[in-house]
């Protein structure tokens, strides 16, 4: 049956704009590309907007405000600025050039105006939270003075440009949050104290942005209901906080996030949380106000989002990832194709890698992401018999793209089932998503013509029997098995035997051993932990476990794990195991200082250590078929991004 999203689809008049849908796009789009970087920074940019316009409002714009600070002094951090962006010489015509793009689809631009607490400045010299130990500068009436002016002066630069409004960044440790909260807001003079008084600073910058743009364009608010941090305020407060500055000031609408920019959950809620989790928190809000709500938060399809609609909690959706994860995710839902709609897994790879490991934009389930203003993949001038050997997400992607390119493909599929190391993961806590990825991976194969067949390995024999024009080999990887004395002794198991159910755990203490510097060691815990219920140690040889998650996961991981009784152990090295009447014995060596001790004696040892390519086949071909391709895992074992973009790279080339 056709799903149907009356609610999704139907118009709504924010302030004095009519919108033709309720799906805001919140500001995501400067994790894609820059808007302020070269001129093909820029094009990717807007192209990367352009793909998007379904959606009937694109708050598409993230503009720092410019900073106030004594010469030579360094912010620094996340959203560090100086010079902000509205009075850099091509705001005008890139915003203008963006806001002429979206008006085309008859969709509306507004700019979100940032300035990041702490960078250096806040109502009081404190923090706002555990993890991040930057002071602030206590400031000045006049530092107040000046900032709001230079925002009424950003705000017409937007205007001006040719956007539809603004929206104050309310939320995710910017200034204007800090003065809001009682958690960073110390103040006695006429910025702090009573409600009124921290709501004084950003009541004069919207009263000054009014009287600068005038009573017509949007002007609304980003805001954190609910402040998860010991001493910041709750949802109820929250809603009071809204009622207050929509009774002093005139402003459109609240757009309305929850969690916190460090810990758990974070505001970019991943995987370990169901969709819309802060959804239920919009009640208080609701009963406080009149303005229409904008509720943001892992609203992951347009089925979560209808249901938000209905169940009263938003007059309007914020999207971000599942947009990103496929932009015809609205028109698809209009046309009664949401079963087509490529799923987001909520990994967060479009923010770990660029914040921790400075690489390139990258979305994990859709490789076009960030690629809009590329040239279309062309049909193949000569179109080739194509055998992918091996149905993880490696090949499933290569062979539904060059399929899709007018390919003759068929894939080989040693498993009973599609998904190789990935269906392994999906059995972990939070990682359900990614059995909905691989089902409509396999789906969309199947769609673009690929014949797929189970229970087949590609023998070399084989594989040459089949007479491919080309072959690509997807076979992914085995487990990895350090070769550490004891580590093949009766007990010592592999994390992907616990999580497919092979491996038997005897009652008492279990030490996971982590050489993995991503989730899977803190997924294969959780398991232990709150799934089977062991007792459970987690060993790393790093300062802190997983260091390439950004603190936009790595808190609601490690949250799960200390909630089931999971004990972590850093600067570790096992450098053997030992059986005794008591269980194995595990020996350490602090891994800067080189000393040894007992880490414990466990009843099982779980290795958790990363995985080693499969190289048979490609080997055995070697010489022996002309074009032979190697990708994803089998090529060097990472994570589910890396397989997608190598898978979609290949398939161009072919």
């Amino acid at each position: 049956m056709t799903e149907v999203f009356a609610r999704l689809f139907s118009p709504l008049t924010v302030g004095r704009t009519r919108l033709k849908n309720r799906v805001v796009l919140t500001p995501h789009a400067h994790v894609v590309s820059s808007l302020w970087g070269t001129e093909d920074d820029a094009r990717g940019h807007i192209a990367y907007w352009r793909a998007r316009t379904d959606a009937a409002w694109i708050d598409g714009v993230s503009a720092h405000v410019r900073n106030r600070v004594p010469p030579g002094f360094e912010p620094s951090g996340i959203g560090a600025q100086i010079p902000g962006h509205f009075r850099t010489p091509f705001f005008m015509d890139r915003v203008g050039e963006l806001a002429e793009t979206v008006h085309a689809d008859g969709t509306i631009l507004t700019v979100q105006m940032i300035l990041q607490g702490g960078m250096p400045h806040g109502p009081s010299a404190g923090l706002s939270g555990p993890t991040t130990h930057l002071v602030s500068h206590p400031m000045t009436p006049a530092d107040i003075g000046y900032f709001v002016e230079e925002y009424a002066f950003s705000a017409s630069q937007a205007i001006a440009a040719g956007a539809d409004g603004v929206e104050l960044h309310l939320n995710h440790d910017d200034m204007l949050e800090w003065f809001i909260s009682p958690l960073t807001n110390h103040r006695t003079d006429e910025f702090g104290g009573s409600m009124a008084g921290r709501l004084e600073f950003p009541r004069r910058i919207i009263d000054a942005i009014r009287a600068a743009i005038g009573p017509k364009p949007l002007v609304g608010i980003r805001f954190t209901l609910r402040e998860d941090e010991p001493g910041g305020y709750q949802e109820e407060h929250g809603a009071h906080l809204v009622s207050e500055l929509e009774r002093l000031t005139a402003i459109d609408y609240v757009s309305v996030t929850w969690g916190s920019p460090w810990g758990n959950p974070s505001y970019i809620q991943a995987q370990q949380h169901p969709p819309a989790p802060g959804a239920v928190f919009t009640g208080a809000l609701r009963a406080a106000t009149r303005l229409p709500i904008v509720y943001t938060g892992r609203v992951n399809s347009p089925q979560v989002a209808e249901r938000v609609l209905a169940d009263g909690h938003a007059d309007l959706v914020g999207m971000a990832r599942a947009i990103l994860a496929d932009p015809e995710l609205l028109s698809k839902a209009r046309e009664g194709r949401a079963n087509e709609i490529r799923p987001c897994v909520a990994g967060n790879e479009c923010i770990n890698r660029r914040v921790v490991e400075n690489l390139p934009f990258s979305c994990a389930v859709n490789p076009v992401a960030a690629r809009e203003h590329h040239p279309l993949p062309s049909p193949a001038a000569s179109p080739r018999r194509i055998l992918v050997v091996g149905g993880g997400p490696a090949g499933l992607e290569v062979a539904a793209r060059a399929a899709g390119r007018g390919h003759d493909v068929e894939l080989w599929e040693s498993n009973p089932h599609l998904g190789g190391q990935l269906a392994v993961a999906a059995r972990a806590p939070g990682h359900e998503d990614y059995r909905r990825y691989l089902r409509w991976h396999a789906d969309e194969a199947r769609r673009r013509g690929v014949r797929i067949h189970t229970e087949r390995a590609g023998e070399p024999d084989g594989v040459l029997a089949y007479g491919a024009d080309t072959v690509v080999i997807a076979t992914g990887a085995t487990p990895r098995r350090p070769t550490v004395p004891g580590f093949d002794l009766p007990g010592v198991v592999l994390s992907t035997d616990v999580l497919e159910g092979t491996a038997t755990l005897p009652d008492g203490p279990v030490l996971v051993v982590a050489e993995d510097d991503h989730l899977p060691p803190l997924a294969v815990a959780d398991h232990l932990a709150n799934v089977l219920g062991h007792d459970a140690t987690l060993v790393v040889s790093t300062s802190g476990p997983a260091p390439l998650l950004s603190r936009y996961s790595l808190g609601s991981a490690l949250a799960r794990l200390d909630e089931g009784g999971v004990r972590l152990l850093s600067d570790r090295a096992v450098t053997g195991v030992e059986s005794t009447p008591e269980g194995l014995q595990v020996i350490g060596r602090h891994v800067y200082s080189g000393r040894e001790r007992s880490l414990g004696t466990f009843a099982a040892v779980v290795l958790s250590c990363g995985a080693v390519p499969r190289t048979g086949l490609a080997s055995a071909l070697e010489g022996r078929h002309p074009d032979v391709h190697v990708l994803g895992d089998a090529f060097a074992p990472r994570r589910l991004v890396w397989a997608t973009r190598q898978a979609y790279d290949l398939a161009l080339m072919l």
